[in-house]
Parts: structure tokens; C-alpha cells; sequence
């Protein structure tokens, strides 16, 4: 199962739809046109099913194949907005959008599955479902969960969901995948430090919220080197500090600190809210300072299941020639967990080359890398439901 044909024929018709998507982003929720545009496309491959309004604004398609039995149904994922940044890129298919722009390769990833469901339509080379889904808000709105509300994995009999996303470093068109954690859990937190404001030339007379608020960023860091399993990983990021003071003189009432807190592991998970509320309500305590803790948890931990992730690499292997199986785990969250959450599935990732990396206001998704991406696919489908068995 080498890159298929037919990919590199298409290929310049799943660019032209990537580079419409990339002048156009859109951000969460309100991916209107991008939505409108691949339930279009969608409903001229004569697959047999289009629903929209899924997850507020998600894309499913149903594409059966030629085999009139029930069979396996398998579930493949992509999303579809983009991030408000200002894009730099100079490409002529630069964002027309001020302050939006796709710089995680989303747009990449929606033209790629609409190449696998325009060939999985015209072959029907498999024996059951194959159910294209295109999902809204992953940049932080939990589009995925709110598929999964709606009903996304009941509703189409859902057995096995697959997900991909490109990664600048790794050689354009190679895969590298892992068993296990694959993407950490990402939660963030808000700790109020509240004391006594004053004037800075008589600190004696406050309770000093930045002094409190110092000590406990350095306490928190504690939590990992001293309360995590050495053996297992954790993150604690403190990434905002805002005051209700701008005076160079004046010691403020009140400290605000943002951060995010990752973790691979739902013990680690527990592990750190239960550190940060106890160190920061602690620390502010010995100073004579009180500490308000709200934590929010975000997306869990994106767990490929070994089996999945095994069928996800053979496919990757027969593409490519090979595939990295020891990729480290990213501390970067994924709403795609939601999904695996659900149903047993896998997540890969396919090169794009040397390019800015994700999250840049310089990055651009590698058209180079369709070919593999919807191979990769399309060959989900077809290991996964064979007709010959």
C-alpha cells in the first residue's frame, strides 16, 4: 500500500482546496465557510450521507463500501480552524483575514481527508463504513467533545476512531506515532493573591502581593521536582502575572496568576490541582496573604490504544517504507482524546518537513505531504474493513 496513485493525481485539485481554506480561516466555532465548503465538496463525491450542524458546526460524511453487510465502521478526523495570529508567511495564498491565520496546518488536514473520501467514494475498495469527520474548535473551543455530545460516535455506530497532524521536523510524507500517552492532558489555572496595598516606601504596613505572589511561582515548580514520581511527567507554567496597580510606587491589593498545568498520567493530573491549590493557598497563608484557586481542566490525555496504534503504523509503513514508533510524548493538549475517550483509535503524525513550527506566524502547511497524509487515510479504511475477508 505505496502512496496511491490517484493521490498524486489529485493532488493539484486537494492543494487548490488547502490553499481556498488557508486565504480564508476561520476561528472555533465559526467556521461557517469552511464547513459550507466541505459539506459542498462532500456531496459531489456522491457519498451517501452529508449531515451538518454536528457539534455546532461539524462535518460528518458516511461513504459505504461495496460489500452490502453491516461491517466495521471506522471513524476518521480532521479539524478545520485556524488561530489569531497575523500571518508572515508572504505566500500568494496568505491569510485575507487580519489576525487570523492557519498556522497549525488544519487547513492541510480538512484538504486531506476530502482527498480520502473523494477516492473512498469513487473505489468503495472495502467492506463497511467509513465515516469522514470534520471537526470545529480544537484550538481550545473542545470541538471534539462537542461532536461527541452530540452524538457523533451512537449515531453512526462508530468502532474505531483515527486522527492525524502534521509535524514540522519530521521528513515531509514520513509518520511517527507511539502506543500509549501520545499528547498530555492540558488544564490552566487561575490563583488570586489578595493582601493589604500600601505605599512602597512603608512595605510594613502592606501584606505584599507581589512578594506572596513571587513565592509562590517559585513553590509551584516544586510540586513537579518534589511530589511527581521522577519517572513520569508533569508541567506547571505560570504565564501571567496582572496586578490592579500600574504605579511604580504603589504595592497592589491583588495579584492575578495564569498558567497551565500538563501531565500523561490522570494520577499526575489529580496530582498537580491538588498541589497547586495547596501550595499557593499555603504560601499566600505564611505571609499573611490569602490565595483563591480556580482550576479548569481542558482536554485529557490523548491515549492511542496499542492495538489501534499497531494498525495505524502498519498502514504508515506500507506508505512510507517505515515509521518512528519511539516518538517521545508531546506536552501539548489534543481534543482528538475526547474521541479516543470514546472508542479505542490511534493518532499519527506526518512529516512537513523543514518548516516554522506550529503555533508561527511564519509556519505553512508542506502540499507536498498530501499524497501520504490522504493515502494514509484512505489506507485506514481499507486495512481496517479489507473486502477480502
Amino acid at each position: 500500500m505505496p502512496v496511491k496513485n490517484r493521490f498524486a493525481e489529485l493532488l493539484p485539485e486537494i492543494t487548490a482546496w488547502r490553499r481556498d481554506f488557508h486565504e480564508n480561516p476561520e476561528l472555533l466555532y465559526e467556521v461557517h465557510r469552511t464547513a459550507g465548503k466541505v459539506a459542498e465538496l462532500l456531496r459531489g463525491f456522491g457519498i451517501d450521507e452529508v449531515v451538518e450542524g454536528i457539534g455546532r458546526t461539524g462535518v460528518v460524511g458516511v461513504i459505504k463500501g461495496n460489500r452490502d453487510t453491516q461491517g466495521r465502521v471506522i471513524g476518521l478526523r480532521a479539524d478545520m480552524d485556524a488561530l489569531p495570529i497575523t500571518e508572515i508567511t508572504g505566500a500568494d495564498y496568505a491569510s485575507k483575514t487580519p489576525g487570523i491565520m492557519h498556522a497549525c496546518g488544519h487547513d492541510g488536514h480538512t484538504a486531506m481527508l476530502l482527498g480520502a473520501a473523494k477516492y473512498l467514494s469513487e473505489t468503495r475498495n472495502f467492506d463497511g463504513t467509513a465515516v469522514v469527520i470534520f471537526q470545529p474548535a480544537e484550538e481550545g473551543g473542545g470541538g471534539g467533545l462537542a461532536m461527541i455530545q452530540d452524538g457523533l460516535a451512537d449515531r453512526w455506530g462508530i468502532q474505531e476512531f483515527y486522527g492525524m497532524h502534521n509535524m514540522p521536523g519530521l521528513p515531509t510524507g514520513s509518520f511517527a506515532i507511539r502506543e500509549g500517552a501520545m499528547m498530555a492532558a492540558a488544564d490552566q489555572f487561575d490563583i488570586i493573591v489578595t493582601g493589604r496595598g500600601g505605599h512602597a516606601a512603608k512595605p510594613h504596613e502592606t501584606i505584599d502581593t507581589t512578594l506572596v505572589s513571587a513565592q509562590i511561582i517559585v513553590a509551584l515548580q516544586s510540586i513537579v521536582s518534589r511530589n511527581i514520581d521522577p519517572l513520569k511527567s508533569g508541567v506547571v507554567s505560570v504565564c501571567v502575572v496582572e496586578t490592579d496597580s500600574t504605579a511604580h510606587n504603589v504595592i497592589p491589593q491583588v495579584v492575578k496568576l495564569k498558567g497551565t498545568a500538563r501531565s500523561l498520567d490522570p494520577g499526575v493530573r489529580d496530582q498537580l490541582e491538588e498541589g497547586i491549590k495547596r501550595v499557593a493557598e499555603n504560601v499566600a497563608a505564611a505571609f499573611g496573604a490569602q490565595a483563591h484557586v480556580e482550576y479548569e481542566r481542558g482536554y485529557p490525555v490523548t491515549m492511542n490504544d496499542p492495538t489501534s496504534a499497531q494498525h495505524a503504523a502498519e498502514v504508515a509503513r506500507q506508505i512510507a517504507g517505515g515509521v518512528d514508533m519511539d516518538l517521545a510524548p508531546l506536552m501539548a493538549g489534543e481534543d482528538f482524546s475526547y474521541m479516543l475517550n470514546t472508542r479505542p483509535g490511534a493518532y499519527i503524525f506526518v512529516g512537513n518537513g523543514d518548516t516554522a513550527m506550529l503555533h508561527h506566524a511564519a509556519y505553512d502547511f508542506d502540499d507536498d505531504a498530501i499524497p501520504a497524509g490522504s493515502s494514509w487515510y484512505a489506507g485506514m479504511v481499507e486495512a481496517r474493513m479489507p473486502l477480502s475477508a
